[in-house]
C-alpha cells in the first residue's frame, strides 16, 4: 500500500487522515453558485491568533485560526472546561464568501486541524468562493487533550478480554471526564465556533464517523445547516451485531474477482476460503508479531481479529493506488494460500497493517464509542445481565447472516463494537445523544464506496433514508471512503453538490476503473 495514516483507529468509524489529498485540485468545477450563507467575520477580529496557527498553510489562501474555553460538561461547572481549536481557510475570490464548509474527517476523535493544506488541495475548486472550517475535536490534536492511559497499538493488539479491559481502565481514569467525551458535545463545540465566526449557516461534510457527527450537529442546530454530504456513511440505528459489514465482506471478495481482468480469483472460491480461514482460526488462533516504531507485539490471530482485518483494514485505501494491489486486492491469494497450509501471505498482510500502532491516547476514541454507539444490550442493565442480553442477541442470529464468520467471531472484530464497551458505566453519560434524530428539511448526499465494508452500502441507503431530500450513490470499485479514488470523480461531485445543491451528472460514479487483484494460482 502507498499511504499511511498517522493513526489508524479502528471500527465503522475508520479514519481519514489526508484522504483527500488523494483527489485533484481541479476536482470542484466551477458552477453556478447560490446565494451568500455567511456573514462573514472580520479579518483579526476577536482574541490574537495561536501561536501554532503560523504552521497551518494552504496555498493561495488565508487561514484564520483561534481557540475557545468550553464547558467540559454541560451543566456541571466544577469539571471544568476544555480548549477547543479551529482554523478557517478563507475563499480566495474577492467578496463575501458564498457558502463556509464544516468537514470532519472521522475516528471518532480524528484531527482536522493539521490536514488544512490536504483538504485545501483537494477542495480547491470550490474553495474560491466558500471558507472551509476544520474543527479538531475535543481531545484531539490542537485541543486539549484529555487522556485516559489506552494507546492505540495496546488496544487494537490486545486480545477481546484486553481491550475490554482497556476500555474499562479508560473510564476510571477519565472519572467524571468521560461524560466529556460526546458526539454531541462535539457538535455543539462546532455550533459556538460557528456563532463566534458570524457564520449563518454552514455546510455538513462528513467523511466515516464524521457521517455520525454530522447528523447530530443537524438534529441540535437544524436552523444552522444548508446542505449535508454523508461519505463512507452508516444511519445512527445502525445494526449493533453489524451483520451488514460481515455480509458485505463477501460480497466485496466475489465483485473483485468477478471484475479482475484477466481473471484473478474466483469469487465463490474465495468466500469458501475465507470460511475455511475463519473456522480453522476460531479453532486454533495464529500467533503474529507486530513490529511498529515503538515496540514489538505478539498478536493473537484470532477469527475476531480476521473479521476487523477483512472488513475494515481491507475496506481502507481501496481505489487509491488501483495498479497495486492493496490489502483487499491481495486478500484472495493469502487466504487460498492459508487454507492450503501457508499462512505466511497472511501473516505479511497482517504484519503490514499492524505496523501502523502507535502510542496516541485512545480517550477521543474509545469514550465516544462506548458513550454513544448502540449496543446489543440495555445500558441500564448490570454487568450480568447485560452479559446475558448480549449473548442471547449473538444466539439469536440465524445461520448465515454473518457471512463466512460466526456471529460470535465476527463480533470480536469490531474495536466499537460487539461487547467491547460491555463494562462502561451508563451513569458516566446521562443523554449523551438525541435517543430519535429530528433532522432538517435540507438537501443530503451519501455516497458510498461499493468495495467498503467497514460501512457497506446497505448502510449508506440507511443513512440516506434519515433524511426527507437525500440520495444516494454507490461508487463502483472504491472502499472507505469513496473520496480516495484517483480520478478525482467523487470529490467533483460532492463539491458541485455543495455549491449548487445537485450533484449534477454522477455518471463517472459508475465507470471507476477496477483494482487490482493479485491472482491466485
Amino acid at each position: 500500500m502507498t499511504y499511511k495514516s498517522s493513526v489508524r483507529r479502528a471500527g465503522l468509524a475508520v479514519s481519514m487522515v489526508a484522504v483527500l489529498a488523494a483527489a485533484l485540485p481541479t476536482a470542484a468545477a466551477a458552477a453556478p453558485g447560490r446565494g451568500p450563507a455567511t456573514v462573514g467575520a472580520a479579518s483579526g477580529s476577536g482574541p490574537a491568533a495561536p501561536a501554532w496557527c503560523s504552521t497551518v498553510t494552504v496555498p493561495g489562501h488565508r487561514v484564520d485560526c483561534g481557540t475557545m474555553d468550553r464547558p467540559l460538561v454541560a451543566g456541571k461547572p466544577k469539571l471544568g472546561k476544555v480548549k477547543v481549536s479551529y482554523a478557517v481557510v478563507r475563499h480566495s475570490a474577492p467578496g463575501p464568501a458564498k457558502g463556509t464548509v464544516a468537514v470532519n474527517p472521522g475516528g471518532p476523535g480524528e484531527v482536522a486541524i493539521d490536514q488544512a493544506e490536504a483538504f485545501g488541495y483537494a477542495l480547491g475548486g470550490l474553495l474560491k468562493d466558500h471558507d472551509l472550517l476544520l474543527v479538531d475535536p475535543r481531545g484531539t490534536g490542537r485541543s486539549q487533550r484529555i487522556p485516559c492511559g489506552v494507546t492505540d497499538a495496546e488496544y487494537r493488539f490486545g486480545t477481546r478480554p484486553q481491550q475490554r479491559a482497556a476500555a474499562e481502565r479508560c473510564v476510571r481514569n477519565l472519572g467524571p471526564k468521560a461524560a466529556g467525551y460526546t458526539t454531541a458535545a462535539t457538535a455543539d463545540d462546532i455550533d459556538a465556533i460557528r456563532a463566534r465566526l458570524g457564520v449563518r449557516q454552514l455546510s455538513l461534510y462528513g467523511l466515516s464517523y464524521g457521517t455520525y457527527l454530522m447528523p447530530v450537529y443537524a438534529s441540535r442546530h437544524p436552523e444552522h445547516v444548508r446542505d449535508i454530504v454523508l461519505s463512507g456513511a452508516y444511519p445512527h440505528e445502525f445494526d449493533p451485531l453489524v451483520r451488514p459489514s460481515a455480509q458485505a465482506v463477501s460480497k466485496s471478495l466475489r465483485r473483485i474477482c468477478e471484475r479482475s481482468v484477466p481473471a484473478a480469483c474466483d469469487g465463490k472460491q474465495a468466500v469458501k476460503d475465507l470460511a475455511t480461514t475463519a473456522a480453522r482460526l476460531r479453532e486454533r488462533p495464529m500467533n503474529v508479531p507486530i513490529t511498529t516504531e515503538h515496540a514489538v507485539y505478539q498478536e493473537k490471530f484470532t477469527e475476531g481479529k480476521l473479521a476487523n482485518l477483512t472488513y475494515e483494514a481491507a475496506s481502507r485505501e481501496v481505489g487509491m493506488a488501483p495498479d497495486k494491489p492493496s490489502l483487499l486486492g491481495n486478500l484472495p491469494h493469502a487466504l487460498n494460500r492459508f487454507v492450503k497450509g501457508d499462512p505466511a501471505p497472511l501473516r505479511a498482510l497482517i504484519q503490514e497493517e499492524g505496523a501502523s500502532g502507535s502510542k496516541e491516547d485512545q480517550a477521543p476514541y474509545i469514550a465516544v464509542v462506548c458513550n454513544d454507539y448502540r449496543t446489543a444490550w440495555s445500558k441500564d442493565a448490570p454487568r450480568s445481565e447485560r452479559w446475558r442480553q448480549y449473548r442471547a442477541a449473538l444466539k439469536s442470529a440465524a445461520p448465515g447472516e454473518h457471512g463466512a464468520f460466526s456471529a460470535k467471531g465476527f463480533n470480536e472484530g469490531p474495536t466499537d463494537g460487539g461487547d467491547v464497551c460491555i463494562g462502561w458505566p451508563r451513569t458516566s453519560t446521562p443523554d449523551p445523544k438525541p435517543a430519535k434524530l429530528k433532522l432538517p428539511d435540507v438537501p443530503v448526499l451519501v455516497l458510498s464506496g461499493d468495495l467498503d465494508a467497514n460501512t457497506p452500502d446497505a448502510n449508506g441507503r440507511k443513512a440516506a433514508r434519515q433524511f426527507r431530500d437525500s440520495e444516494f450513490h454507490s461508487v463502483r470499485n472504491t472502499g472507505h471512503v469513496p473520496e480516495l479514488e484517483q480520478s478525482g470523480c467523487v470529490v467533483r461531485v460532492s463539491t458541485r453538490f455543495l455549491r449548487t445543491g445537485n450533484p449534477g451528472d454522477t455518471s463517472c460514479l459508475r465507470t471507476i476503473r477496477p483494482i487490482a487483484v493479485k491472482p491466485v494460482r
